[in-house]
């Protein structure tokens, strides 16, 4: 009973609750979004582009995160902040599965962008705040690894669940359910300090955005995260299932393969949880992008389909790491005045170039899912090395 009670007063377990419940929320939201929108029990006309720009409405406010996340930097308890955003999102959600078919277009549209908007919270903001809560941070990171790869598969496996056995409508409610579950946890968090919050906290939007650029380690590592999500926005969504097709023709073959990427990721998330990393953020985010450009050159050339479905494992499994390393790197070179809006404004640049690889990807799927495998490993290879080469330019002592 002892090791029981210790474990849930262990704010740390409490974070890992809060954060899969909430990012589940937000990675099934799209997924539930569309579905809906293409019921027929809803009875709109050209469901599927409605559920479309329903999609692309929650991801594109990711965009505004670095003005929302003034607020957290502002805020003298962010648990208030986070809380209500995962709350409104989970309101906001349950109000537009309502609406959806039964009010107009626009008016669900804009819904649709408010949760949004609450986005960036779910995901940078609650890592920004995870340096107050756990004395390990490195495993700590491990296990906030554990939480995106839990709530992205898990959040879509469960709204497809649902959906097959009753309706789209009833995976919504189990949505805002679990982002309002993630509300309530958020508030028994401990309470962190923040001695720059007068209200008047936190840097202007603009120059967050140029410490991004300006700050060496962090413009490095910002390289490298976005010309990555550009590869591995492209990889599951779109080259798996076309991939999948051209190996087999077993039904679920390219789905198979878009699992084998989210499992491989729950996999090194928990090996990375296990041993945590040791070393240099900014060196460890190099180098597990230069693994992950071999895993993604592995899926390029893989001769079979269960050869591919261990490639994609490994593409998966190599992000774990380099997305801990990442982590690791916006904790230790962030200012404590804009420690939230850097989390937040490397994680909304992230989802906005993963959502233009799969733009890229569809447009491009003509050229073959092998082709674009290649270019994505190569564009994986050209963030590392840039990253190498910069810092090794910034380490040359200039000539008076």
């Amino acid at each position: 009973m002892k090791n029981a009670y210790v474990t849930a007063r262990n704010p740390l377990v409490r974070y890992v609750v809060a954060a899969t419940l909430a990012r589940g929320a937000d990675g099934g939201a799209a997924v539930g979004l569309v579905l809906l929108a293409v019921d027929p029990a809803v009875g709109r006309e050209h469901g599927a582009q409605i559920g479309g720009l329903l999609a692309v409405g929650l991801t594109a406010p990711h965009l505004l995160g670095p003005w929302v996340a003034r607020l957290l930097d502002r805020a003298p308890d962010g648990r208030l902040v986070l809380a209500a955003s995962s709350l409104t999102f989970g309101l906001v959600l349950a109000a537009t599965s309502w609406l959806l078919g039964r009010a107009p277009a626009p008016a669900v549209a804009l819904l649709v962008a408010i949760a949004g908007a609450c986005g960036p919270m779910l995901t940078g903001g609650l890592s920004s705040r995870l340096a107050g809560i756990a004395s390990d941070e490195r495993r700590a990171e491990g296990w906030d690894a554990v939480t995106y790869g839990i709530g992205g598969t898990a959040g879509p496996a469960v709204v497809a669940a649902l959906a097959g056995v009753f309706t789209p409508l009833a995976a919504m409610p189990a949505l805002a359910g679990a982002a309002v579950a993630a509300a309530a946890v958020t508030l028994t968090l401990p309470r962190e300090c923040n001695p720059t919050a007068t209200g008047e906290g936190g840097l202007p939007v603009r120059a967050v955005l140029r410490l991004l650029v300006a700050c060496g380690p962090l413009r490095r590592v910002g390289v490298v995260t976005l010309l990555t999500a550009l590869s591995l926005g492209a990889l599951g969504s779109v080259i798996a299932v076309v991939f999948g097709s051209t190996l087999t023709s077993r039904p679920g073959a390219g789905a198979a393969l878009a699992a084998a990427i989210g499992l491989g990721n729950l996999a090194g998330s928990l090996l990375v949880t296990a041993f945590p990393l040791r070393g240099e953020p900014e060196t460890m985010t190099a180098r597990f992008a230069l693994l992950m450009s071999a895993c993604l050159a592995l899926c390029a050339i893989a001769p079979s389909y269960p050869s591919a479905l261990i490639a994609f494992f490994l593409a998966g499994a190599s992000n774990a790491p380099f997305f801990t390393a990442t982590l690791a790197a916006r904790s230790r070179y962030s200012p404590s005045e804009a420690r939230a809006q850097v989390f937040v404004s490397m994680a909304a640049t992230k989802v906005a170039m993963a959502s233009a690889g799969t733009a890229l990807a569809g447009a491009a799927i003509g050229l073959g899912p092998r082709p674009l495998l290649a270019a994505g490993a190569a564009i994986t290879l050209t963030g590392a090395s840039t990253a190498v080469l910069d810092r090794r330019l910034a380490a040359t002592p200039r000539s008076a």
